[in-house]
């Protein structure tokens, strides 16, 4: 359920009711939808071709929630950009801009925090505030856009927090992004990262959507990713591959298995021709990423010459595996790093 006076969450059905209800006629609801999602306008106020008084009485009643730039960090080595989003309510999210060959990637968050508890990742260390809108997913992208007057044509849910744990939200988003009278994302540019929600996974794949789910397994066995992923105690290893296999089954989309690592604890040989054995024949391919370092993990990431080994193994065992370039490391690229100094007073 969204708040009922979040007017950019809303689907154009919902705000079709709102001008039936307030007598207007039906080609306003493209109109206030275009402003919204298009030209992404911060107030009523920018609605020029709406009167000043239907204005008022919108602003009256709807909010739309925007979030401003607090801090930004552009990287010397790559260009990457860091973003330390301040929200309406003083909060504060993360996002990452990256440039590819083929266009724009943001990197946007679901939560203020996170709940879920992994070892080596920095969202999670404060805890989990609140989860966002799909409007403040969304807003992510506008700022960023506007700000570097640029399109963004790739959208990654690997920031702060755990899209799963705010499915409906996250859901609403996803729609909302894609809505061809709106930001008009193709589904087939975004992915979303879930730590491993079973049950949401399963209702995903009701929707049959065709975004890319990324899988954050990051341990081939339970022993190991427990250690690192509390959220595995709940749902185990083999639980959540049977999960992905189902889901494969039923979307024909293949996933991708995230597996950040992490020297001396999930790197070995060993780790590798568990990994791939446990693998063989779902449609997947697995993306490795040498972990970021951050100080309060104590989490050192592995020598491209053991992730060029682990890859190799996967590879001779027909696992399609790709080692992440590692992007923005003089800009706390890392989720939740920007956040934790703001909050700290650094």
């Amino acid at each position: 359920m969204i708040d009922n006076t979040d007017i950019r969450s809303m689907f154009p059905e919902e705000i079709a009711a709102i001008c039936k209800e307030m007598g207007l006629p039906s080609f306003r609801t493209e109109q206030i939808f275009k402003w919204l999602h298009v030209e992404a306008v911060d107030s009523f106020d920018e609605m020029s071709n709406l009167s000043k008084d239907l204005r008022k009485k919108l602003s009256d009643v709807y909010k739309i929630f925007n979030c401003t730039i607090e801090k930004k960090q552009v990287s010397l080595y790559d260009s990457t950009v860091k973003y330390l989003f301040r929200l309406h309510d003083g909060e504060f999210v993360e996002s990452v801009l990256m440039k590819y060959k083929y266009g724009y990637s943001l990197c946007v968050s679901s939560q203020v925090g996170c709940r879920m508890g992994c070892t080596f990742c920095a969202s999670t260390l404060m805890g989990v505030v609140r989860s966002l809108s799909a409007s403040e997913i969304l807003s992510q992208i506008f700022a960023v856009q506007k700000d570097m007057q640029i399109r963004v044509s790739h959208v990654v849910m690997m920031g702060m927090g755990e899209p799963l744990d705010n499915y409906d939200n996250t859901l609403r988003f996803l729609k909302l992004a894609t809505h061809p009278k709106g930001l008009n994302l193709s589904m087939r540019n975004i992915s979303l990262s879930t730590c491993g929600i079973v049950p949401n996974i399963y209702r995903l794949m009701e929707e049959k959507l065709q975004f890319t789910l990324s899988v954050s397994l990051h341990a081939p066995n339970d022993e190991i990713r427990t250690s690192m992923m509390p959220v595995n105690k709940k749902w185990n290893v083999d639980t959540l591959l049977k999960a992905c296999r189902d889901y494969t089954n039923a979307t024909s989309r293949r996933i991708s298995f995230e597996y950040s690592m992490v020297k001396g604890t999930n790197d070995s040989d060993a780790c590798a021709y568990e990994l791939a054995e446990k693998l063989k024949g779902m449609l997947c391919h697995v993306n490795l990423i040498p972990v970021n370092a951050v100080d309060e993990t104590g989490c050192i990431g592995s020598t491209p010459e053991r992730v060029r080994k682990f890859a190799a193994i996967l590879e001779n065992h027909g696992i399609t595996a790709t080692v992440r370039r590692t992007l923005g490391a003089d800009i706390d690229a890392a989720c939740g790093q920007l956040r934790r100094k703001q909050m700290k007073g650094e």
